[in-house]
Order: structure tokens, then sequence, then C-alpha cells
């Protein structure tokens, strides 16, 4: 009897498409087999329709990555458990569960978010098993060496990654360096134009090409390095990048999300992270009312596409702030009036987080006769250590927009650390040479642990 009794998830072996082991998610609930595979493609053999696909059957591995094709069943439309209709391929193939071999019928799904690389349905049940939720791997489980040993052929031959940044200047400090630390690592870092990278949408085989008609298909993880003024085009490519299974240091969601200076407010307000009053209005007849809920002038206008410090302007009276504030709104232009921080003296802390941890911290001081500290514009940065408060003031602000690597910028005040605002694609020159770390070396670092990535 017990020969008939599955557990909530068991190993498959998947003969005919020389898949030796993955771990399936077994689910009376839902009715059909799925199979997580990318770069689908259907094509012609003969008078038959086959399909041609990659499977990562480990998860979390892209490293191990294996090349199918089989005889195209059909077409089928299947409903996620988030309500959402796809249309997948199905294919019928071999099956062996312990000592039971069958076929059934599997749909392929692109969907990298999926927990297990493979879903076992009723269909392939009915009949044949019953199902004992509460326990695991019946059927025999396979251990961690085993694993290795059944996919040693498969390994790449490759010592790296093949990771593309995604900027728009080679010769940024910051570009170099990240293309220096990855291959000195042993990584392939390629270097993409945001504007020559252009993409296919299509349900079974969606790609992103590069300048004359290269397909990205290699490419194991992505750093984006987007510049304001391509920042809706740069995070459609985030989005496509993901669509194939491609590793994104930042999602476009919250690149998004941190250029929205507006949206990150509330949303920092909303997760109890102190900033300088902030107020915002469409209409010019509210301008009093706006300068006397941040405390009045002297108060800060903020353009809400400023970067770098550009856009930012210091009304020092009640009556320049409303010409500003009027001029901003006279020609359909966004902004933020927030409250000045006279205690600062001009200087703010920028700290630098990558994957949920502050890895290094600079102070930075205003030009003499600037109000804000700005290195782009001869500002002075220099070492600092931070509190407790703030270290977790700029994890937490990091974690608010979901940000892998974030530069944060904190003011002290008399009531503690306030935060100025979260950068999704913080420069590297400032703070490794205000702190002598290998910023860039660290970002490497964390997508090979992201990707479970292991030097040969």
């Amino acid at each position: 009897m017990m020969d008939n009794i599955v557990a909530s998830e068991e190993w498959c072996k998947l003969e005919e498409l020389g898949i030796p082991a993955v771990k399936a998610r077994v689910d009376s609930g839902a009715k059909t087999s799925s199979l997580q595979a990318t770069k689908i493609k259907i094509f012609s053999k003969g008078l038959e329709e086959w399909v041609r696909f990659e499977v990562n059957p480990i998860q979390d591995n892209r490293s191990i990555s294996i090349l199918c094709q089989a005889k195209l069943v059909g077409l089928r439309t299947v409903k996620s458990s988030q309500g959402i209709a796809e249309e997948r391929p199905v294919i019928k193939t071999l099956v062996t569960i312990g000592n039971q071999d069958f076929d059934i019928e599997v749909t392929l799904a692109n969907r990298d978010t999926m927990e297990y690389r493979m879903l076992l349905g009723r269909e392939a049940l009915n009949e044949r098993f019953l199902v004992d939720p509460s326990k695991s791997f019946l059927m025999g489980d396979i251990s961690e060496d085993e694993i290795e040993v059944l996919y040693k052929p498969y390994m790449r031959k490759k010592d790296g990654l093949t990771i593309g940044l995604l900027a728009s200047n080679p010769n940024l400090y910051s570009n170099k360096r990240i293309v220096e630390a990855g291959q000195a690592r042993g990584h392939e870092v390629v270097f993409l134009n945001v504007e020559s990278a252009y993409m296919k949408l299509d349900a079974v085989a969606p790609q992103v090409r590069y300048r004359g008609g290269n397909v990205l298909d290699k490419m194991d993880a992505v750093i984006p390095r987007i510049k304001p003024s391509v920042t809706f085009y740069g995070c459609a490519l985030l989005r496509q990048f993901h669509t194939l299974g491609v590793y994104c240091l930042n999602s476009a969601d919250a690149i998004s999300k941190s250029r929205d200076k507006l949206y990150a407010s509330q949303v920092f307000s909303k997760n109890d992270i102190h900033i300088p009053v902030t107020g915002f209005a469409k209409s010019p007849q509210d301008t009093k009312d706006l300068i006397r809920m941040v405390d009045g002038a002297p108060l800060i206008i903020k353009l809400l596409e400023s970067t770098q410090g550009r856009g930012v302007v210091l009304a020092e009276t009640n009556k320049a702030a409303e010409s500003v504030i009027n001029a901003f709104k006279s020609v359909q232009t966004n902004i933020l009036v927030q409250e000045f921080i006279k205690e600062a003296n001009g200087q703010d802390i920028r700290c630098f987080v990558v994957n949920g941890k502050v890895v290094a911290s600079m102070q930075r001081q205003a030009q003499k006769g600037e109000f804000r500290a700005n290195i782009h514009q001869g500002g002075k940065a220099s070492l600092i250590k931070i509190t407790p408060e703030e270290r977790k003031l700029a994890i937490k602000s990091a974690k608010a927009l979901n940000l892998d690597v974030a530069g944060v910028d904190l003011i002290r005040s008399n009531r503690g650390p306030l935060l100025l605002e979260v950068n999704s694609s913080p420069g590297l020159e400032g703070i490794e040479n205000a702190t002598g770390l290998d910023i860039a070396n660290i970002m490497i670092e964390t997508i090979e642990r992201k990707l479970k990535y292991k030097a040969v």
C-alpha cells in the first residue's frame, strides 16, 4: 500500500527530457502538472510541432541548465493561484516516482517565482496515488551530495557568471569599477547601453535583443545603473530580463518607487520612517498654507525628478518661497516642499546598503555658501561612524522600497536621524575614496550569493 502513497513533495525523474532528478510539489488541488521552463520556442519537425526549452531543475541554481525538446501536444490556458490566465505549451513525457514509471501531460510554465521546479497535479495522481500532505519524500529522498553526482555532467564549463551592466556611460567611475570587480572574480561582465537594447514581447518566446539583432539569452544577472532620463525604458528592460529568469540587482518596481519622490515619501511615512516634514499641493491657492505646514522659511523646494542635488532650492524667506513655488507650478512642474533642518549645518550622511546591510558610510560637508552637501558640486566626503539608530534607519529605508542596493541619505536633527532620500543607482567614487572599501566587489559577491554561485 505504501507504494501508492506520495507525500507533499517528491523527487521525480524525467528520463526522456534528460532530467535525472527534480523536486516536485504534489498538489491535488491543481488539475494539471507543470514544469518551470525558460526560453520556450515552438518549432516544426517534419509535419509535427515540437517545443524546445531550458530547465533549471535545481531551485535557486541557474548554473545548471538542461536543454530539452518534446513533441507539442497543444496549448492550454491555465489560471495561476493569483487568478492570472496564461497560455502554456503542453507536452507528454515519462515520469518516474519511486519505482513507478508512467506518462503524464505537463504544461511549460515560464514563471521563475515557482517555489518548486515541478508541480504534480491530480491528472497525474488519479487512480495511481493517495496523498499524505503531512509527509515528505515517501518515495525516497535525494541528498545534496547525490544531486551533485547526478548533475555533474550538466555543470557549466565556463568559470564564471555572465553579468550585464545596464547603464548609459561605460566610462563613468562606478561602471568601470563594477566591470573590473566582476572580471577580477572570474566573471564576464558585458556593458549594455540601455538605449541600444530592445525587446520581443511574446508569451511563448520573449527576448531581449541588443544592437544588430544579438539575442541576450546567456545572462545570469543584470546590474541596473539607469540614469533618471531613461527610467521608464530601463525599467521595462529589467521587467523583460526578469521574465527570462535573469536575476536583477534592484528590480524595476523598486527603482520606479525610488525615483518617484512623492510616492517614496508616502511609503516612508507608512513604514514609520522619519523624514523632514514634507508637503505637496497642486493648486497655487494653497501655497501659503503649504509653507506654514512645514514651519515656514527657510525651507527646501525639490523637483520630483531631481537627482544628485540638482533641482533642489533653498528659499530663505516666506516671500521668496511663494515666488519659487508659484513659478514652478505655473509651468506645470511637480515639486515637494520640505522643512529645512538648520542644525545639520550643511552636513549629511550617505549609507551604502547592500542586501540588507550597511556596508559603508561617509559624511558629506557642503561647500562654503551651499546649504546641502553634494560631492558632485564641490562638497567634501569623509569617513564617519554611524550610530545604531542611523544604521537601523538606513536598512529600514532600503527595505521599504525593496532595494538590494541603495544609497541612503540621512541627516542629523535635534529630534534624531531623519531620512532625506534613497538613491537606487548610488555612485561608488565618493564612498570608495572616503572609506577605502571595495564596494563594487561587495555588489558582485551579493550576486554570487543570490545565485548560489561557487567558483570552480
